[in-house]
């Protein structure tokens, strides 16, 4: 704010800044004279504040001398009719009389009352003072403040991260995977397997409809078992492996996963992947025990011995326990500290 220069109202303007707001004053022109705000002219309400303001603004302006004018509003607040506060400093004035009423407008708005003044135009050219200038200085006042190059870049990086949706609750999702829902059928087959009538179940992804459904149910052999896995599109599998481990004969229910190489497009590679999670969670739900899940890309690689090693991986008895490295040569002997003793 700039500094003021004490200059305040005379007697007789204070006394039209009492008697405005109730008559039939449009516009109050003020200018500084022997250092004193003083009224050089009013005009009175003609028509609509709209109408008014080309017949009365121009009017009240002088090519060279700056001046304030007070313009008169149709509308009102809870003090009484509301005011544009107009300040005309054209470019061909001399310096110093723009800057002396620069440094009085805050002490006119005071005494005026800006409780009373809806908006403020400041004019430098004659089209500034019209009503289309005033319109325009609304749309101006109403637009975004320019940005800079490196402004306007930071907010289009903040519009993209909100619309990324970087969020601990977007990332928990991502991580749980995607759950379509089974058909009718894929719960039934569950339900019969749980009862024992089928040791295997093969699933797919209808993508479309972006839902699990039931593939194939049927009682297999470990040996016929590689040749349900299709070798073109991937599938879910579930498989009760029945075999004998350290002398005890188990049936374990293993999850099988099948993708064959990169054959499949990327939207079935990035669907089953994800929906792998939950589905073998609904399965759990169902009354199946998944003891193992198993990732392959080929039919070929469920043999027993595989299946044994997933199931129940070995250990490695005679591994070599970790050997504490030799410290360096020539380190001098070891120190010895003394526990001092409290007397």
């Amino acid at each position: 704010m700039s500094h003021q220069t004490g200059i305040r109202a005379n007697d007789e303007l204070k006394k039209q800044f009492g008697q405005c707001h109730t008559t039939n004053v449009r516009a109050l022109c003020l200018i500084i004279d022997n250092e004193e705000l003083a009224l050089k002219s009013k005009l009175n309400i003609i028509g609509n504040w709209e109408d008014d303001f080309d017949k009365v603004v121009p009017c009240l302006i002088e090519e060279n001398d700056p001046c304030f004018i007070l313009y008169k509003l149709d509308t009102k607040n809870s003090l009484g009719h509301e005011w544009i506060f107009i300040t005309w400093s054209p470019d061909s004035a001399p310096v110093r009389q723009k800057m002396l009423y620069a440094s009085t407008k805050a002490t006119l708005k005071n005494e005026f009352g800006s409780a009373h003044l809806k908006s403020e135009l400041f004019c430098n050219v004659k089209d500034d003072a019209t009503l289309k200038g005033f319109r325009r200085h609304l749309r101006g006042e109403s637009a975004p403040a320019p940005l800079t190059d490196k402004e306007e870049a930071l907010k289009a990086l903040s519009i993209e991260d909100k619309q990324t949706n970087y969020s601990p609750d977007s990332r928990q999702q991502t991580l749980s995977g995607v759950s379509f829902p089974i058909t009718q059928s894929s719960y039934q087959a569950l339900s019969d397997m749980a009862k024992g009538v089928y040791n295997y179940l093969q699933f797919r992804i209808d993508v479309d409809k972006e839902e699990i459904h039931l593939s194939k149910s049927a009682n297999v052999s470990l040996n016929d078992l590689p040749a349900q896995v299709p070798s073109d599109v991937p599938r879910y599998h579930l498989f009760l492996f029945k075999h004998t481990h350290e002398g005890d004969h188990l049936e374990t229910i293993v999850f099988i996963y099948s993708m064959p190489g990169y054959s499949c497009s990327i939207k079935e590679r990035m669907l089953y992947s994800s929906c792998k999670g939950p589905f073998s969670d609904i399965i759990s739900q169902n009354g199946l025990e998944i003891i193992k899940k198993i990732e392959i890309d080929d039919g070929k690689e469920l043999t027993e011995e595989f299946l044994q090693d997933e199931v129940h991986p070995k250990r490695n008895l005679h591994r070599p326990a970790f050997a504490k490295p030799k410290g360096p040569p020539n380190r001098g002997a070891k120190r010895i500290t003394k526990t001092q003793t409290t007397q």
